[in-house]
C-alpha cells in the first residue's frame, strides 16, 4: 500500500487526539484538592470521580475498536470526540459528585472510540519505511501529554476554578474534529454483522477485571469485593473467548491473541505502563508533600521526562532500523531500568537536582525502546481488523497502568508505614497527606522521610519490571525481521513488518 500523501498533517491530527486523552487523564490529579474543598466531596467520591473514566474505558475499547473497523475508524474517532468533548462541557459545570462521576464515565466513552482510531488510521496511512518514525512522534507526544497535565493543570487552577481543567478540553475536541473531517480519510474492514454479545461480555468482563484491580489495595486483595470482582471478570472474559470461537463473524478474531509478536509487543506495553504509572503517581506526592512544590510547579518537574523521551523518540526509529525491533524494545527499557534504579536511590534530603537524573534516563530509554513496540505490534495486525487489534493494546495497558497504581501503590503504602515511628497517630499511618495535617513538625519530618524511602521501594519494583520487559522482549520477539502472520489461509492481507 502506497503511503497517504497527507499522512504528516493526518498525523499531527491523532497526535493532538493522543495528547487531549492523556492530558486529561494526568490534569485531573492536581484538581483533588479543589474538588474536596468546592464540591464537598469525600475521599470516596473523588475515587469514583478517577475510576469511572478507567471502568468505562477499560470496557469499551474492544466494542468500540471493533465499531471502528466495521463502520469506519474516522467515523469512530468523530463519535469519541462529540462524547469526550460533550462529557468534559459537562464535567465543568458539575454541581455535585454524583453528576461529576457521570460525566467523566461519559468522556470514558469517548476516550474508547478515540484511542483505538489513533494507531489503526497511523497503520493505514503511513508506509512501512516510515511507520517507525510515525510511531516514535506519536509517542513522543504521549510523553509530552503526561508531563503537559499537570503543568496546565496548575496553571490553570491558579488563575480558574476546578472545573477550567475539563473545559480545556472543548476547543481541543473542536480543532481535532475539524482536522478529523478535512484531513483524515475514512478506513475500514469488511462490513459484517455487529456482535452484540460479544460487546455485553468483553464490557462486563474488562470492566469488573479494572474494578477488582482498584478494589484490591483498599479492600483486601483476598476481600469479597476483589474476589468477587475477579469472579465476574473471569466469568464475562471466558464466556466472551467462548463465543468467538462459536460466532462465524466474531468482534474479535483469536488468532490474533495466539500470533506470538502481537502478544509479545502488547505484554511489554502494559508492563511498561505498569512501571510509569505507579512511579509517576508516587512521584506527583514527592514533590507536593516533600518538596513543598505547588501544582505548577509540580507539573514543570515532570519535564525533564518528555524532553528526553521526546530525545529517545528521535533516535529510536534509528535504532529499530539499525539492530532490530526486539533489540530495540530491550536497550531502551534497560536504559529505563536504569532510570528507576536512580530514582529509587534518591534519599531524605536529596532535592531535585538529584530526582531530575533519573527522570531524564527513564525518559530517554522510554523514548528508545515503545517506538518499536508499537511498531512491532502494529505490523502483526491485519489491516483490516487494525482497530480492534490497537483496542486490545489499548486494554492490555489500561490494565497495566491499573495495576500499576495498585501494586506498586501497595507497596509504597506498606512501606512508608513501615518506617514510621512507633506510636505515631493512626491518621499518619494512612497517608503522608493526613501526616502532614496532624500539625506536628516532628511528625511531618519523619513522615516525609519515610515517603521518600517507600519511593525508592516503588522505583526498585518499576525497575525490576523494566528489565523484565527488556528480557521478555528479547525471548519472545526474536527472530527475524518479517512477522509470523497471525491468520495463515485468509485472503486478507496482514501489515508487513517495518
Amino acid at each position: 500500500m502506497s503511503p497517504h500523501p497527507r499522512r504528516w498533517r493526518i498525523l499531527a491530527v491523532l497526535c493532538l487526539s493522543l495528547f487531549a486523552v492523556v492530558v486529561d487523564n494526568t490534569i485531573l490529579n492536581v484538581a483533588i484538592p479543589s474538588l474536596l474543598d468546592d464540591l464537598d466531596a469525600t475521599t470516596s467520591d473523588v475515587q469514583w470521580v478517577i475510576d469511572a473514566y478507567s471502568l468505562v474505558f477499560a470496557g469499551a475499547l474492544l466494542t468500540a475498536g471493533s465499531l471502528g473497523d466495521r463502520y469506519g475508524r474516522r467515523r469512530a474517532m468523530l463519535i469519541g470526540f462529540a462524547l469526550f468533548g460533550a462529557g468534559s462541557l459537562l464535567a465543568a459545570f458539575a454541581a455535585n459528585p454524583a453528576q461529576l462521576v457521570a460525566t467523566r464515565g461519559l468522556m470514558g466513552v469517548g476516550g474508547a472510540f478515540l484511542m483505538p482510531g489513533t494507531l489503526s488510521i497511523m497503520a493505514q496511512v503511513f508506509g512501512e519505511d516510515e511507520r517507525a518514525k510515525a510511531f516514535a512522534i506519536w509517542g513522543a507526544t504521549s510523553m509530552v501529554g503526561i508531563a503537559a497535565g499537570p503543568t496546565l493543570g496548575g496553571f490553570l487552577l491558579e488563575h480558574f476554578w476546578w472545573g477550567s481543567v475539563f473545559l480545556v478540553n472543548v476547543p481541543v475536541a473542536l480543532v481535532a474534529v475539524v482536522g478529523l473531517v478535512v484531513l483524515v480519510p475514512e478506513s475500514r474492514g469488511p462490513r459484517r454483522r455487529p456482535d452484540v454479545l460479544g460487546a455485553a461480555l468483553s464490557t462486563l468482563g474488562m470492566s469488573a477485571l479494572v474494578w477488582a484491580i482498584i478494589s484490591g489495595p483498599e479492600h483486601g486483595w483476598t476481600g469479597p469485593r476483589t474476589l468477587g470482582g475477579l469472579a465476574v471478570a473471569a466469568a464475562g472474559l471466558g464466556l466472551f473467548v467462548l463465543w468467538q470461537h462459536r460466532n462465524p463473524e466474531p468482534m474479535l478474531d483469536l488468532r490474533l491473541l495466539a500470533h506470538r509478536r502481537f502478544s509479545g509487543a502488547a505484554a511489554v506495553i502494559a508492563m511498561f505502563g505498569f512501571a510509569l504509572a505507579g512511579t509517576m503517581f508516587a512521584l506527583t506526592q514527592m514533590f507536593q508533600l516533600v518538596l513543598g512544590y505547588g501544582p505548577l510547579r509540580a507539573g514543570l518537574a515532570m519535564l525533564p521526562v518528555a524532553v528526553s523521551a521526546g530525545v529517545g523518540n528521535g533516535l529510536g526509529a534509528a535504532l529499530e532500523a539499525r539492530i532490530g525491533g526486539s533489540k530495540a524494545i530491550a536497550a531502551g527499557f534497560a536504559i529505563a531500568a536504569a532510570g528507576f534504579v536512580a530514582l529509587g536511590l534518591v534519599g531524605p534530603g536529596d532535592g531535585f537536582g538529584v530526582i531530575v537524573v533519573g527522570l531524564a534516563v527513564f525518559g530517554l530509554g522510554a523514548g528508545l525502546g515503545t517506538p518499536a513496540a508499537y511498531n512491532t505490534l502494529m505490523a502483526a495486525v491485519p489491516r483490516e481488523e487494525a482497530g480492534v487489534g490497537s483496542a486490545v493494546n489499548d486494554a492490555g495497558q489500561e490494565l497495566g497502568n491499573a495495576l500499576g497504581v495498585a501494586v506498586i501503590g501497595s507497596i509504597i503504602s506498606a512501606a512508608y508505614r513501615g518506617g514510621l515511628p512507633g506510636g505515631v497517630p493512626a491518621p499518619a499511618r494512612h497517608s503522608l497527606g493526613e501526616a502532614l495535617a496532624i500539625g506536628d513538625p516532628g511528625l511531618a519530618a519523619a513522615a516525609r522521610d519515610a515517603f521518600v524511602h517507600a519511593q525508592s521501594a516503588g522505583s526498585f519494583t518499576a525497575a525490576a519490571t523494566m528489565l523484565a520487559a527488556a528480557v521478555f522482549a528479547l525471548v519472545v520477539l526474536r527472530g527475524d525481521r518479517a512477522p509470523d502472520r497471525p491468520a495463515e489461509g485468509r485472503t486478507r492481507a496482514a501489515v508487513p513488518h517495518a
